[in-house]
């Protein structure tokens, strides 16, 4: 099996799209960090919409936007590579200048201009995956994702601490924060699509090549719905439970998001690049190991109570982010190793569909079982990651299937 054992920077710029797209993925990352956390925020001051209408308006933006899916499949499998990331980054533009457009109390606009941003956010995963396997191939191509991934990180964080500097100015500053992340799209836009990449699955290599139909995955994608959920555990869970049930202060919810930022920047290349050893499958399934013991170590810390269960609840945080990080980097790396090339914007589509309905539907799932204490909430994750990761792990490939049949036949003749 081959494995990488060096980190290299320049070749990883190359093979994550080359110097000009990991610009764009930057200043993309930049504009998503000043708005994205601060898109409620807009909604409730800017716009005089009440919290929950501005939530459903979001959540519908964000459901919906997955129909666009297997429309950008099937443009990805007709070779389209920067093409498809730049449309996800200019469909944003139109999001933020309806945003921009919207009068106070306008919920419609409100909602379209979530749309067209869900849309967007949908689309860029596999768009970005597909061009990025067109240009890496075996495990560096599993690095170059990991490094698109700190990458984004990097500048998400960055984004946020710079919105929240300017949130003192009010609404306006909102205002400014919204026109400044649609003129970073725009950037953003203009850079990918001067890659000008684009590919037909027949000039994939032969090593990596593979007909036949596109990979069912069914367990793999049953499997990432729940996986998905650790994305939304520093997030949601961990301000939930640390705030109402140990009342410990909100800066601990804050110190644990940035130091989850801090450690997916810095370790996820090095942690891919030290997995590289093992199968994509068996890492994934790892993975769900690591979650699930990071979920009984949850239960573990919120049992010791008000004094001790917050500093122990940050501690066993750092191992869900290095769940988190095993998760990340394997997952996504997994499809582009099944899927046939001529189906790979197809497979990268279907995967994206089970990463945001997880998205979507795991902050009603952790608030319900939040509701019914502790024990529901980390002991049900934990059994839906580990059945998961035991579903991972047992899933035969349909890659493997169809050589091993072509193989018996050749033999039988």
């Amino acid at each position: 099996m081959a494995t990488t054992t060096k980190i290299r920077p320049r070749a990883l710029v190359r093979a994550s799209g080359g110097p000009r797209y990991a610009v764009a993925l930057a200043v993309d990352a930049l504009g998503t960090g000043l708005l994205r956390p601060f898109l409620l925020l807009y909604g409730v001051t800017v716009l005089r919409l009440s919290a929950p209408v501005t939530g459903i308006a979001m959540t519908a933006g964000v459901v919906v936007g997955l129909v666009c899916m297997p429309a950008v499949g099937r443009w990805l499998d007709r070779g389209a590579r920067s093409t498809v990331v730049a449309a996800s980054m200019l469909v944003r533009v139109l999001g933020v200048a309806l945003l921009l457009a919207t009068p106070a109390g306008h919920v419609w606009l409100f909602a379209a201009a979530a749309l067209f941003l869900g849309i967007g956010n949908q689309a860029w995963p596999a768009a970005h995956a597909a061009l990025v396997a067109t240009v890496a191939h075996g495990r560096e191509r599993d690095a170059a994702l990991a490094a698109g991934r700190a990458l984004r990180n990097a500048g998400l964080g960055v984004g946020a601490l710079l919105a929240t500097a300017c949130l003192a100015g009010g609404t306006t500053a909102l205002q400014a924060l919204a026109a400044v992340t649609g003129l970073a799209y725009l950037a953003a836009a203009a850079l990918a699509w001067s890659v000008h990449l684009h590919t037909h699955p027949a000039a994939t290599p032969a090593k990596d090549r593979a007909d036949g139909p596109a990979p069912r995955m069914r367990a793999l994608l049953a499997a990432n719905v729940v996986y998905v959920f650790c994305l939304n555990v520093p997030e949601i869970a961990l301000p939930l439970v640390l705030v109402t049930q140990l009342h410990a202060s909100p800066v601990w919810s804050a110190a644990i998001f940035v130091a989850n930022t801090v450690l997916v920047v810095t370790l996820q290349v090095p942690v891919t690049v030290l997995m590289s050893r093992f199968s994509r499958r068996t890492v994934l399934a790892l993975a769900g190991v690591v979650l699930a013991a990071s979920y009984l170590g949850f239960l573990a810390a919120t049992s010791l109570g008000h004094g001790w269960g917050a500093p122990a609840v940050a501690t066993v945080s750092v191992v869900c982010t290095i769940g988190e990080i095993i998760y990340a980097g394997s997952a996504t790396a997994l499809v582009t190793a099944l899927a046939p090339a001529h189906v790979l914007g197809r497979a990268l589509a279907r995967f994206q569909l089970s990463t945001g309905f997880g998205l979507a539907v795991s902050p009603a799932v952790i608030t319900a079982l939040a509701s019914h204490g502790s024990a529901a909430l980390w002991g049900s994750l934990a059994a839906a990651t580990l059945l998961s990761a035991s579903a991972v792990a047992t899933e035969k490939d349909q890659g493997t299937r169809l050589s091993g049949c072509c193989r018996r036949a050749r033999a039988g003749s």
